[in-house]
């Protein structure tokens, strides 16, 4: 019984990749759905999506996943801080994630879902702690820091990324998830070690980037290659 529903799990995952990929021709813009709201952020943060490959719309909160969305976007591009989402909205971005479409989550996005275990455990693979809880402190952030960067996995993400240093906010004792299969790590000693990595779902294609608060990040080329190449390896398009 275990085997035959671990292989009824598996040709599911297959036949979804396989409708993703007949789904998305490879001269065809990527349609990129951007989620804002619950976090001030400025205006440089939307020349990340200057691009002719890309389509983009924007849906901030509280409108964000109020609906079925799984034909309007192949990749999901989460710039929000929602700790909460209620039972409807999670319902309808757990259909567009399993149905094996993309996500990239930047920066404080890592706040989304914070009481929902299978958003961080199953798809993110990490949260920012607000409260004390679980035998941890709360998570710390701090503006304005000097952070080096070094890419530490070739991956189709990090191509034509090389070790950069950055003025930006870092995070400091998140949650995160020992199967994570991290791309970019630093030193800086208010950051946690990971500052990039691949999610946990097995057919989305999720990336969290921690970077990325403000406009020292999101003109820093190497940034704005790193974001470009996880859309990109998110919406299964790897020849770009």
């Amino acid at each position: 019984m275990g085997q035959e529903m671990e292989c009824g799990g598996a040709l599911i995952r297959l036949l979804a990749l396989l409708l993703l990929a007949m789904a998305l021709p490879a001269d065809e813009p990527i349609k990129i759905l951007i989620v804002t709201g619950g976090h001030e952020h400025p205006v440089s943060f939307y020349s990340l999506f200057d691009d002719a490959r890309f389509s983009t719309e924007v849906e901030p909160h509280p409108g964000a996943f109020t609906g079925d969305f799984r034909q309007r976007a192949d990749v999901l591009v989460l710039y929000d801080m929602m700790p909460e989402i209620d039972e409807k909205k999670r319902e309808n971005l757990k259909a567009f994630v399993d149905l094996g479409k993309g996500v990239v989550v930047l920066h404080h996005a890592i706040g989304d879902g914070n009481t929902w275990p299978w958003w961080y455990e199953q798809v993110v693979g990490g949260r920012y702690l607000f409260r004390t809880g679980g035998g941890m402190p709360a998570s710390s952030f701090k503006h304005d820091e000097r952070v080096r960067v070094k890419v530490v996995k070739n991956h189709p993400v990090t191509a034509g990324v090389s070790d950069f240093v950055v003025e930006d906010e870092t995070y400091k004792g998140m949650s995160i998830s020992p199967k994570v299969e991290v791309l970019l790590t630093t030193d800086n000693p208010t950051s946690d070690g990971p500052l990039a990595w691949l999610g946990l779902h097995p057919t989305a294609r999720v990336v969290y980037i921690q970077l990325g608060h403000g406009t020292p990040a999101h003109r820093d080329s190497n940034y704005r290659q790193l974001v470009k190449n996880a859309i990109f390896w998110a919406a299964h398009r790897n020849d770009h």
